[in-house]
């Protein structure tokens, strides 16, 4: 628990399976405990893989005040949209991202200050992204400039990303950073980039300590960050990798069951009772 004489300040939170239910949409429940936080002025923080773009829209639709944290920790935006950070894939790294055979059928995306890139035609990925409207640029993928890109996401089975990921580690050694953010999606990252370096430099600029931040999160994008915070909270529906990890973390409810706003309720109203996750 965060210690008595430092009550909460911030509170972070990824969006694919955590705050968003399977059906990739915010329920009402939800929605409500977050405008009860910022009622209380608690800081937000949406901390996501998702696009800069996407998630300006999505704050502005459900009118709920929130620092970005997007792209996986690559780019850092406040209140009023201004970008305080931004971090980008080597360039020659990059080139090489983009040139060269690798031994998967994963599709291949990149992420950059103007949206989303692919050189394939995937409507079946646009279903995560319906409530936004958020769609990719076709483009191939030469054309694309070595500058300016946030990260690279491989898409396929999990299977096939596992076999993919140390054919990358031998060939970027310590270059580049490589994680799974979701069973479906490994992404490829400038070194130091990640939700919790992000979340380290926010806070730092609005002079809140880590200790003062709750967190909440499902995938191994978001380990970092729900570790380096006072309190950490892991979705039930986590990826099994992230729950050994960081096994010594509180385990909520799914977010199908829309278990954050469970959490929080509890936090709101019953803060000296030990919290279950059960309803």
């Amino acid at each position: 628990m965060l210690e008595q004489e430092k009550p909460l300040r911030l509170a972070a939170f990824d969006m694919d399976g955590t705050l968003l239910m399977p059906d990739h949409r915010l329920g009402e429940k939800t929605l409500s405990s977050l405008r009860q936080l910022a009622e209380r002025r608690v800081t937000l923080v949406f901390a996501t893989g998702r696009h800069y773009l996407e998630m300006k829209q999505i704050l502005a639709n459900i009118d709920i005040p929130g620092y970005l944290i997007t792209g996986n920790g690559t780019r850092v935006h406040d209140l009023n949209g201004t970008l305080l950070h931004a971090s980008n894939l080597p360039e020659e790294s990059f080139k090489t991202l983009i040139t060269h055979k690798w031994p998967t059928a994963a599709s291949f995306h990149v992420f950059r200050d103007d949206g989303w890139v692919t050189n394939q035609d995937m409507p079946e990925l646009l279903h995560a992204h319906q409530f936004s409207g958020f769609r990719y640029q076709l483009s191939e993928l030469e054309n694309i400039s070595a500058s300016g890109n946030s990260k690279v996401c491989f898409c396929a089975a999990h299977d096939e990303l596992l076999a993919l990921l140390p054919v990358l580690q031998t060939c970027f050694g310590d270059r580049l950073d490589f994680c799974f953010s979701a069973y479906d999606c490994l992404d490829v990252m400038p070194v130091g980039s990640n939700k919790g370096s992000a979340l380290a430099l926010l806070t730092d600029r609005l002079a809140i300590s880590l200790s003062e931040c709750m967190a909440f999160g499902d995938a191994m994008n978001d380990r970092e960050m729900l570790e380096s915070v006072g309190r950490g909270l892991v979705m039930g529906n986590a990826l099994p990798q992230l729950k050994q990890q960081v096994a010594h973390l509180e385990v909520i409810g799914h977010c199908k069951d829309q278990a954050v706003s469970h959490f929080l309720q509890h936090w709101l109203n019953s803060p000296t009772l030990t919290y279950s996750p059960e309803y």
